[in-house]
């Protein structure tokens, strides 16, 4: 009898480790995940704060920049960190942009339209969590009127 309550305990045991070995593998799955979205969110965060940012650089770039003596501003890039950044600006409006090369010909404006200005902003970033490295791409258009 002695000896049939020893291997009961024995299969018991084992059979506690197993359960333990599940539940930590389960957590660990869990765990892993959660890294995984919060890292994607993270870096998503990341790229809508950029483009919003280099939205108002690009406004007050224009807002700067001479359009009768000097070239007009088209673009704007940028590389920060594991992001790039481009910017894509495209000008709508009478002659104070006929100058520019960048310029929406087919849009109907008169002597008294005000200068539009339509920005783009694509950012990029590597996805950490793919095995092709392949880059996620956030896009932000914007109508401004300057």
């Amino acid at each position: 009898m002695n000896k049939q309550r020893e291997a009961f305990s024995l299969i018991m045991a084992i059979v506690v480790i197993v359960l333990m070995a599940t539940v930590a593998m389960l957590i660990m799955n869990m765990s892993g995940k959660m890294v995984k979205t919060t890292t994607a969110q993270y870096q998503k965060e990341q790229a809508i704060l950029y483009a919003k940012s280099y939205t108002e650089y690009a406004i007050m770039g224009v807002m700067a920049n001479d359009r009768n003596t000097t070239t007009c501003l088209d673009n704007i890039n940028a590389t920060i960190d594991n992001y790039t950044i481009k910017t894509i600006i495209s000008y709508i409006g009478n002659s104070e942009v006929s100058s520019c090369t960048n310029v929406i010909s087919n849009a109907v404006v008169t002597p008294e339209s005000p200068l539009n200005i339509i920005i783009d902003v694509f950012v990029s970033y590597p996805d950490a969590d793919h095995p092709d490295d392949l880059n996620m791409t956030y896009h932000r258009r914007s109508l401004q009127k300057i």
